[in-house]
C-alpha cells in the first residue's frame, strides 16, 4: 500500500418514528391475550402451549434496549397484523431502502466535505436488501449522480465492516480513491412481532462512511485505518430462511423460521470469547494493549456482550464513554450499531488517540477496523 487509507466522513440517518418497549409489550400481550383466548380449549387438554406474557422491565434487562426507530410504525402494533405496513412503490420511483440509504450518503459526505462527483464507488451492505437485482447501490449511485460502479453485499451484522474492508482493499489497490459504504438497515419487515424472545431486538437505521486516500481528505475529523481484521466460522445459531426458493418449495412464505431466529444463549457464549480473542489478536498486530485503547465502537446486539467482551479485554467494565453504548435509544440496528457508536462518539477524540471498530454476528461473523485519529 502506497497511501494511507482514511475514514474521513460518517452519517447517521433514523426514522422520526420510533417504539418504546412500553408501546411494544402492551401490544405483544394483547396478542397474547388474543391468542390463548382462541386456543382456550387447546390449552387446557395440553395440545397447545400458551403463549408467555412479556414486561418491558423483562426487555431491558435482557438486551439494554428501551426503544427502537421504525421505518413504519402503522400496522407493526395492530394485533390483527403484527408487522409495519410498507406501501410498494413502481419500478420507476426509488425504492424505500435505497431512500434511506441515500438519507445517509448525504449526512456522510456533508462529514467528509465532499460532494457525490468526487466518489468513485458505493457498497451498500447490510443484513437485509429487499429485492435480488439490481443492486441497491446501483440504484443509490443513479439517485446521487455518482459515477464509477457499485455492488451490494449481505454478511449479516459484520456487513458494515466487511464493507469497510472492501473499501479498503479497492483503495489501497489504487482501484478507487473515494469510496461510500452505506448500511441501510431497514429490518422491522423481518421481525417476528408475535415472538416475546426477539420481537424486540432491532430498530431501522441507516448508516453511511466515506473512505479515502489520505492525501486528498478535506474533513475536520479524519481516522487512519491502521488495518482490518475479519473471521467467519459457519453457525445455525443465528438465521433467516426467506429467500427467492421458498416459491419452489411449496412453504409458507412468511413462516416462522422464514423471519429472523436465534438460539440467543448460545449466541452468546460463543461469540464472546470469539469476539474478544478476534480483538485481542487484531491490536497484537499493532503492538497495541487493550489499556491503550481510547474507544471501543462495538457491535450493539446486547449491552451484557459488549460489557463481557470490555471486561475480557480491559480486566474490568468499561465505561460509557471509553464503550458508548447506543443501543437503548436504537435497539440492534443489525451492521449498523458500531457505525452509529462511531458516528456519535469520535469527535472527542485527539491526534494519535486509537479506537477500534468491531462487529459480530450471524455467520458467524467478525470483523474490526483498528483506526488512528490523525
Amino acid at each position: 500500500m502506497s497511501q494511507q487509507v482514511v475514514i474521513s466522513g460518517v452519517g447517521v440517518w433514523h426514522p422520526e418514528e420510533s417504539i418504546t418497549n412500553e408501546e411494544l409489550v402492551a401490544s405483544y400481550n394483547a396478542y397474547v391475550d388474543s391468542f390463548n383466548e382462541k386456543n382456550k380449549q387447546d390449552i387446557e387438554s395440553g395440545d397447545v402451549a400458551p403463549m408467555p406474557y412479556s414486561s418491558a422491565e423483562f426487555i431491558e434487562k435482557a438486551s439494554g434496549i428501551k426503544s427502537r426507530y421504525i421505518y413504519q410504525k402503522e400496522g407493526a402494533l395492530d394485533i390483527e397484523r403484527m408487522k409495519p405496513k410498507i406501501s410498494p412503490r413502481s419500478d420507476d420511483v426509488l425504492s424505500h431502502q435505497a431512500e434511506i440509504a441515500v438519507e445517509a450518503a448525504r449526512l456522510a459526505l456533508d462529514s467528509a466535505n465532499v460532494n457525490a462527483e468526487d466518489i468513485d464507488a458505493v457498497i451498500v451492505s447490510c443484513a437485509y436488501t429487499q429485492r435480488a437485482y439490481p443492486a441497491i447501490a446501483i440504484e443509490v449511485q443513479e439517485a446521487l449522480n455518482i459515477e464509477g460502479f457499485g455492488f451490494d453485499m449481505l454478511v449479516a451484522c459484520s456487513a458494515a465492516t466487511f464493507g469497510m474492508h472492501r473499501a479498503y482493499e479497492m483503495l489501497s489497490a489504487g482501484n478507487a480513491s473515494r469510496v461510500l459504504v452505506i448500511n441501510p438497515e431497514l429490518v422491522s419487515p423481518q421481525i417476528n412481532y408475535t415472538d416475546r424472545d426477539s420481537h424486540f431486538i432491532f430498530g431501522d437505521v441507516a448508516t453511511a462512511t466515506v473512505m479515502e486516500l489520505a492525501d486528498t481528505v478535506k474533513s475536520e475529523h479524519v481516522y487512519d485505518v491502521l488495518s482490518t481484521k475479519a473471521v467467519t466460522k459457519f453457525s445455525n445459531n443465528i438465521r433467516s430462511n426467506f429467500g427467492y426458493l421458498t416459491r419452489a418449495e411449496d412453504v409458507e412464505p412468511y413462516g416462522v423460521d422464514k423471519l429472523f431466529h436465534q438460539a440467543g444463549r448460545k449466541v452468546f457464549k460463543e461469540v464472546c470469547p470469539m469476539a474478544a480473542s478476534h480483538i485481542e489478536a487484531h491490536l497484537e498486530k499493532h503492538n497495541i494493549t487493550p489499556a491503550q485503547v481510547k474507544r471501543w465502537w462495538l457491535h450493539q446486539a446486547n449491552i451484557n456482550m459488549n460489557t463481557l467482551i470490555c471486561k475480557r479485554l480491559l480486566g474490568r467494565d468499561a465505561t460509557q464513554q471509553e464503550a458508548p453504548i447506543v443501543l437503548d435509544e436504537y435497539a440492534n440496528t443489525a451492521s449498523a450499531g458500531s457505525v452509529i457508536a462511531f458516528g456519535l462518539h469520535h469527535q472527542d477524540l485527539v491526534s494519535g488517540d486509537v479506537g477500534v471498530l468491531c462487529s459480530f454476528g450471524a455467520g458467524y461473523s467478525i470483523g474490526s477496523l483498528v483506526v488512528k485519529k490523525r
